[in-house]
């Protein structure tokens, strides 16, 4: 307990590091929130666009699937903010040898590399996300259940740990890659999996072994689809444990990843 209080300690302290970092340069941050905005708005465009020539897509109507796209812009501003920016850089530092002086600090290493920095203009996409899902949710008439709550928390915190979990494999592949921005792209292709609902990839054949993979195999389309299903869809409890087991397991493989590519990190003095 004792030295989860020193790490939520640190982490306030970048936190409030990097904000103020962030204000001194308030026309850049007013112009990242701005784009942020108005991406949301084409993304919300283009679906009302969708949903005036139909009234289903893959098994989910209209609300249901704008509280999935509020469910994917929370989420994913919440990596954004908190982790990406941080494992994008670690190439850099692979590569100049700054890693070394991060490793000589009395913190571990995992948190300092991936935690150190957030980046506060993507923040703004958190509350525009659950805007969204809140609007969607008075659109369906939704009852109040505490249950489904609970569980969509639950899914939720799943969700940013597995999508964490992936980006920790990538990142850590910079040790051996140095330049691995090749490796980064990949997660650009899997947060673009995440944009859309898991029944899309099962009702075309050659697309299906597709949802197979990324389901069970490596269950990126887990991270949004199943929150947002057993939120305002039906809630499976084989998919609630599932994705839990695999969040656990990835976590477990991403951090024993990272440690193995720490001990194959030669410094620049090396």
């Amino acid at each position: 307990m004792t030295g989860a209080l020193r790490y939520l300690r640190i982490y306030g302290q970048l936190a409030r590091y990097t904000l103020a970092r962030e204000l001194s340069f308030r026309g850049n941050f007013l112009v990242k929130v701005s784009v942020e905005v108005l991406w949301l708005g084409i993304l919300l465009a283009f679906y009302r666009v969708v949903f005036s020539k139909t009234s289903v897509v893959a098994e989910w109507s209209e609300p249901q699937y704008l509280f999935f796209v509020g469910c994917y812009f929370a989420m994913n501003g919440l990596l954004e903010t908190l982790f990406l920016e941080n494992c994008n850089e670690f190439s850099e530092l692979v590569r100049k040898g700054d890693l070394d002086f991060l490793l000589l600090k009395p913190v571990d290493e995992q948190f300092l590399v991936t935690c150190r920095r957030i980046d506060w203009s993507t923040a703004p996409n958190v509350l525009m996300g659950v805007g969204v899902m809140l609007l969607s949710l008075v659109n369906l008439g939704w009852p109040f259940d505490a249950g489904r709550i609970a569980a969509f928390l639950l899914l939720f915190s799943c969700g940013v740990m597995l999508a964490y979990a992936f980006m920790v494999l990538l990142t850590a592949s910079g040790v051996w890659l140095v330049r691995n921005q090749s490796m980064m792209e990949l997660w650009w292709l899997f947060s673009s999996l995440t944009r859309y609902p898991r029944e899309i990839y099962m009702r075309v054949a050659w697309a299906e072994p597709i949802g197979i993979f990324f389901t069970f195999v490596v269950p990126f389309l887990l991270v949004v689809n199943v929150p947002a299903q057993a939120m305002v869809k039906v809630l499976d409890w084989r998919m609630v444990a599932f994705t839990v087991s695999a969040t656990a397991a990835s976590l477990w493989v991403s951090r024993r990843f990272f440690r193995r590519a720490l001990r194959a990190y030669r410094s620049a003095s090396s």
